[in-house]
């Protein structure tokens, strides 16, 4: 055969993926040796031209191409679920904009990610140029180590992880196992491959059993990096440690500040009192625990304290940043007893504005502990002993609230789950917390005290140096902008308009047009998906949600690292005493607002699967039943669906949807089927059956039982069926090159279970509050 560099050339562009020298040769029928030397002539000749470019591995591409397997970096994960990323080292000044690749779902569905991680996959270029790509592992996280369930065997026994995209079961050797028994929950350590196919752990920890249900927080906990205890040196550094005395602090102790919170809170470290003034307007104080008295910089306590950078909340426990001698102790703001504060002192006019404010160091002490539901009741009947001091604090949040919907806040109440603990540690069931305007007014009183922080560090910056930790949350990006203008296509009389800068008030005009209709709560959950991911940042981008220009966090340094930054600074701006910011860590906030934002981040995940773990356990013994549920998803593998009783999140698969051939509309956000015109569309209600339940991953699996409305969502118009958007990936659709079917090990007995988590709502409502 006559080999041509055209064709050899046109053979790489062609290819998904980069192509090694033995591919190209296979792919002309060459198994001479002059023609392999013929092809690596040809091959020298195109890279010395810059024609094709060899990448890692010995693999040929073209230069725009990636390499096979290559670092990504997730960019979005859009209203449907699917996950965008772009390769992790990408510099657009000299590349240009990076190509787009959209991270393909394995069976049962995307690995656990979040906007920002990073991944290692293998990619498969499309013919626009686009790519697809497949997850081979997180790169974020500990290394080398599994967590599963260990399962003994005749030969030393078996390590069933709880990770779902961990699609082998790894072998433990009996001198392995380290004394681990049937059903305990480990970690073992990745050894040294032994086979092609072998992937072998040793047993280094077991930390619970699988019947304990203090397990389930324990595997989310440890998957996530984090630990409960704290080393030896942090806690005696808490030993020694009092309430100060009086000395230079403003005497705040006479004054009846009280704190409100959950019945469930685990630590009260915020308390108000307002007062009515003359001209209408209010005197208001926000006392915050003084955790920057306490924890000084660069000591053994501030580094773990930033190295957790904030306190994680499961159903059952609570992971703080700081130990239990100040979290529970000394900055915990309990009623009757001295505390050490740090105060704001806030003056508004009858109309809600921010006229002056005052930071002060003080001893309080709390005159109550009060709960939100007995507060709400108490203003409510009027009949309570404390309520000449609750009063004012309710006619306050009225003129706070008034404001706040003046300036057009962003306003989505969306329901709260509330996991149901027993005193064993078993879940019972699922409630919807009640909101009340407690809660509001506690929320209003908090976001006034980060706007004067903010305000107050600004104001001495010039002169200072000494950058804000600003609580940033930009406006959503454009692609998500134009992603929910076709969502609302397909609903009468909502549109969002193009052209103009949308602000937080057109979304709430858009919320309010649709809050009667049944879809509303659809609506509230799409608004919230297509915003920007709030974080921590020295450079002010203002919070859209909130609509402010400026904004700090100030009100909870006992469980957040970044309240504690915008202490010290206070601190040190306004001359109040030992336990300012440092000059090394002024150099080093752009770096610890980038750490802080992760630790969010990861702490969220990390609850978010203990949810879903406690959820799926919960349901593991109702296989079988039928529920109701509202479609909460719509993907081109299958449907996501959320429970109405238990807020479990489930997939259907689109495999089980086996009376048609579906094909995916993307715009319509739903799955069209091209035989009997059968509608699956986000926010239908429908009934479903539970097929499985892992309490070990946190899985659920789902098939329809019938739909409650005819699959298509009431109040929406049928959905436009573009053939350009559809997607001819359904149940009986083809694979792609190079997709090859997930495969199991010798030692994967078991991995078929559900191994579907939810990925969308990552980072949403906590994302966004104050």
């Amino acid at each position: 055969m006559s080999l041509k560099k055209p064709d050899i050339l046109n053979f790489i562009k062609s290819s998904p993926v980069p192509v090694t020298k033995r591919e190209i040769a296979r792919a002309f029928g060459i198994k001479g040796g002059e023609n392999r030397v013929a092809i690596k002539q040809i091959i020298k000749s195109l890279e010395i031209e810059e024609a094709i470019t060899k990448q890692p591995g010995g693999t040929y591409s073209v230069p725009e191409g990636l390499p096979g397997v290559t670092t990504l970096q997730v960019t979005e994960i859009d209203i449907d679920g699917d996950v965008f990323a772009r390769p992790a080292k990408w510099n657009e000044a000299e590349q240009g904009p990076p190509p787009r690749i959209e991270i393909m779902p394995d069976k049962k569905g995307h690995p656990s990610l979040t906007e920002g991680d990073r991944i290692l996959a293998r990619l498969w270029r499309e013919d626009d140029g686009s790519y697809e790509a497949k997850t081979i592992r997180k790169l974020d996280g500990p290394e080398g180590r599994v967590i599963g369930l260990v399962h003994l065997t005749k030969s030393g026994g078996r390590l069933e992880p709880s990770d779902k995209k961990m699609r082998f079961d790894y072998i433990i050797d009996a001198g392995d196992l380290n004394g681990a028994k049937e059903g305990d929950l480990a970690i073992g350590e990745v050894q040294p491959a032994r086979g092609a196919r072998d992937k072998n752990v040793r047993i280094v920890e077991v930390i619970g059993s699988q019947g304990d249900p203090k397990a389930i927080s324990i595997i989310s906990l440890y998957e996530a990096g984090l630990r409960e205890e704290f080393p030896a040196a942090v806690i005696k550094e808490t030993e020694k440690m009092k309430v100060p005395a009086l000395g230079k602090r403003e005497d705040l102790r006479a004054i009846p500040l009280v704190t409100i919170d959950g019945a469930d809170a685990r630590d009260f470290d915020d308390a108000v009192w307002a007062e009515k003034q003359d001209d209408g307007g209010y005197h208001i104080i926000v006392a915050i625990a003084d955790v920057s008295y306490y924890v000084r910089s660069e000591t053994a306590l501030d580094r773990e304290a930033q190295r957790r950078g904030n306190s994680t909340y499961f159903p059952d426990r609570v992971v703080p940043m700081l130990p239990e001698a100040l979290s529970n102790d000394l900055c915990s703001l309990r009623p009757n007893e001295p505390r050490a504060c740090l105060a704001a002192h806030l003056w508004i006019d009858k109309n809600g504005k921010l006229l002056k404010h005052k930071f002060v160091r003080g001893l309080m002490r709390s005159a109550a502990r009060l709960i939100y539901e007995d507060v709400q009741k108490a203003y409510d009947t009027q009949n309570h002993e404390l309520i000449s001091i609750i009063n004012p604090l309710y006619d306050a949040f009225r003129i706070l609230d008034a404001a706040r919907q003046e300036r057009g806040a962003l306003d989505l109440d969306l329901p709260e789950r509330q996991i149901i603990i027993d005193k064993n540690g078993n879940m019972t069931g699922v409630k919807q917390r009640e909101r009340f305007d407690s809660h509001k007014l506690i929320e209003e009183f908090m976001i006034l005290a980060n706007v004067a922080a903010a305000q107050a560090i600004e104001a001495k910056m010039p002169k200072t140096q000494i950058p804000c930790v600003y609580r940033v949350h930009d406006r959503p990006s454009a692609e998500k902008l134009e992603s929910l203008r076709d969502f609302l296509e397909s609903f009468e009389n909502l549109t969002l308009p193009k052209g103009n800068v949308v602000k937080p008030a057109g979304l709430n005009h858009l919320l309010r047009k649709a809050a009667s209709e049944p879809y509303s709560h659809l609506i509230s959950t799409v608004v919230l998906r297509s915003q920007s991911q709030a974080v921590y940042s020295s450079e002010n981008l203002g919070h859209f949600g909130l609509a402010l220009s400026k904004y700090a966090h100030f009100t909870s340094p006992i469980r957040r690292y970044a309240d504690l930054l915008v202490h010290r600074a206070l601190v040190s701006d306004y001359g109040l005493g030992e336990g300012g910011i440092t000059e090394g860590e002024i150099v080093r906030v752009p770096e610890i607002c980038q750490h802080i934002s992760q630790t969010e981040r990861t702490s969220m995940e990390a609850e978010r699967n203990a949810v879903d773990r406690f959820t799926a356990a919960y349901l593991s013994d109702k296989i079988g039943q039928e529920f109701r549920g509202r479609i909460s998803g719509v993907t081109r593998f299958g449907l996501f669906v959320t429970l109405a009783e238990s807020g479990a999140d489930g997939l259907v698969s689109m495999k089980s949807l086996s009376d048609d051939f579906y094909v995916h509309d993307e715009r319509a956000h739903a799955l069209v089927g091209r035989r009997h015109g059968k509608v699956y569309q986000l926010g239908a209600d429908v009934s479903v059956r539970l097929e499985e339940a892992d309490g070990l991953t946190g899985s659920t699996l789902l098939t329809l039982a019938g739909s409650r409305d005819g699959a298509a969502m009431a109040g929406a118009r049928k959905p436009r069926i573009r053939q350009g958007n559809m997607e001819r990936k359904g149940r009986k659709g083809g694979k792609k090159p190079g997709h090859a079917p997930s495969r199991c090990g010798k030692s994967g007995k078991g991995r078929g279970k559900a191994r579907h988590r939810k990925e969308r709502h990552s980072g949403e409502s906590r994302n966004l509050v104050p």
